[in-house]
């Protein structure tokens, strides 16, 4: 039971930069369960997606982008996207034959003996040269805090717990958060909530036109500066802005998209401004986004005074034997592929001996 066992590289994760990292490692000679190993603590194949409200059709979904060497094809856009990609991961897990082990909780992650990574799971230990954090943040949904939060006599949710418009039918729904999520929550939930309320900390910034190359590498531009800094990662779409399509253009035009600034304070029965506003509510949605899944890396002391965790392509700049993939920049589906791809090749270098780029 207390057996420690030994492998050149563990993968944390096994989303779209897990499984992209494991598919380069495999195709780099490493051979799983003899050099490599995947760990997920996922009940199966699908990484966040298989959590996705069932109403997040396949057709509906920003940018899903193909895993390498296997591309997505003849899906139909009326179907769940939680169906969708469990099914294509499954079947990409079992076509390159990368024996992720699942359920598996990663507890911790320490300094071993001869500059060795022990990786402490549910499933046991192993000992490593090199990892690869592939964690994602569907783990760590944020939940700000306002004042009167514990008064409220309403239910409050995350958008990591909304399953779909019908359960609010004929409720009044407060929906907080200004990114994709939230735009998507209020017009599934306008024809069903007796009224809804979007209320954002920023005003929200609609993108017209298609996003091309260039706009992509910019925004993914400043959130490398951000992570080069050591400062907590926004997201790519948080820097993109949102896509002006029709369901946007007519749910501003019917005023579900009226956006009001943030709100003070919760009160028993809804929220409240400082002017002295006050909307009714019985539930409040928040569409608040997520942070980084990392804190078993925390022994590692790889924090810096910002908060985040520089980072220099994928490679961690306090120890060159971790990589994060899906951090920062690669949080994107198309980052994700060529961050497992860069991960690989740097860290081949690494256990080479070979000296790898700054």
């Amino acid at each position: 039971m207390n057996e420690v066992r030994e492998v050149e590289v563990v993968v944390i994760g096994a989303g779209q930069a897990g499984l992209a990292a494991a598919y380069h490692l495999r195709r780099t000679g490493f051979e799983p369960d003899r050099d490599t190993v995947v760990l997920d603590h996922s009940p199966g194949p699908g990484g966040a997606w298989q959590f996705r409200w069932p109403s997040l059709t396949f057709g509906r979904v920003h940018g899903m982008h193909a895993l390498p060497g296997m591309e997505l094809t003849g899906a139909d856009p009326a179907r769940p996207s939680a169906e969708v990609v469990r099914e294509y991961f499954d079947r990409y897990e079992r076509a390159f034959d990368l024996r992720v082990r699942r359920p598996v909780d990663v507890r911790a992650v320490r300094e071993g003996a001869a500059g060795r990574l022990l990786v402490e799971t549910s499933d046991g230990t192993w000992s490593a040269r090199a990892l690869i954090n592939a964690t994602g943040t569907w783990d760590r949904p944020f939940w700000p805090r306002y004042p009167g939060w514990e008064t409220f006599r309403g239910r409050q949710l995350h958008t990591a717990q909304y399953a779909g418009p019908e359960e609010f039918a004929g409720q009044r729904v407060v929906v907080v958060g200004g990114g994709a999520s939230g735009t998507q929550h209020l017009l599934e939930l306008a024809p069903y909530a007796a009224a809804t309320t979007w209320v954002t900390r920023r005003p929200p910034v609609f993108r017209e036109g298609p996003f091309d190359q260039e706009a992509g590498r910019a925004a993914v531009a400043l959130v490398e500066e951000r992570v080069r800094q050591g400062l907590p990662p926004r997201s790519v779409v948080s820097v993109t802005g949102l896509p002006l399509n029709d369901a946007v253009r007519q749910g501003l035009a019917d005023g579900v998209l009226d956006r009001r600034p943030m709100f003070d304070r919760i009160v028993p029965d809804g929220v409240e401004w400082e002017d002295g506003r006050r909307v009714a509510a019985d539930v409040i949605l928040w569409a608040t986004g997520f942070r980084a899944a990392l804190d078993h890396l925390a022994p590692l002391r790889l924090r810096e005074p910002g908060g985040g965790i520089r980072v220099e392509g994928t490679r961690t700049v306090a120890d060159p034997r971790i990589h994060l993939v899906g951090y920062g920049p690669s949080a994107s589906t198309v980052g994700a592929n060529r961050a497992g791809r860069a991960a690989v090749r740097d860290i081949r270098r690494l256990l080479d001996g070979e000296p790898v780029a700054a």
